[in-house]
């Protein structure tokens, strides 16, 4: 973490802010929305609140399986990461 960082605890992520990134723009320039949302959402939320998100995301009728540019999925994406698997077993 960047020394100039302050690290936030117990960050409250209740119904109104999970909405919020269901309208998130996408995170480039021809970028799949719903691809960007889905890897927004993995970098900015805790795995309980990431759960409560697909929920929503899904009950919208959005794509968790939605490729980026290159092609890949967010699951092909973080697969590699060390603490992808809650993650990875929320995107099925």
């Amino acid at each position: 973490m960047r020394p100039d960082k302050k690290k936030v605890i117990d960050e409250v992520w209740d119904d109104a802010r999970l909405e919020d990134f269901l309208s998130k723009a996408p995170l480039g320039a021809g970028e799949n929305a719903d691809f960007s949302a889905v890897l927004y959402a993995y970098r900015s939320m805790r795995v309980e609140d990431f759960a409560r998100f697909i929920e929503r995301f899904k009950g919208a009728g959005r794509d968790p399986q939605a490729r980026g540019q290159d092609g890949r999925t967010v699951a092909e994406v973080i697969a590699s990461h060390a603490k992808a698997q809650p993650f990875l077993a929320l995107l099925g």
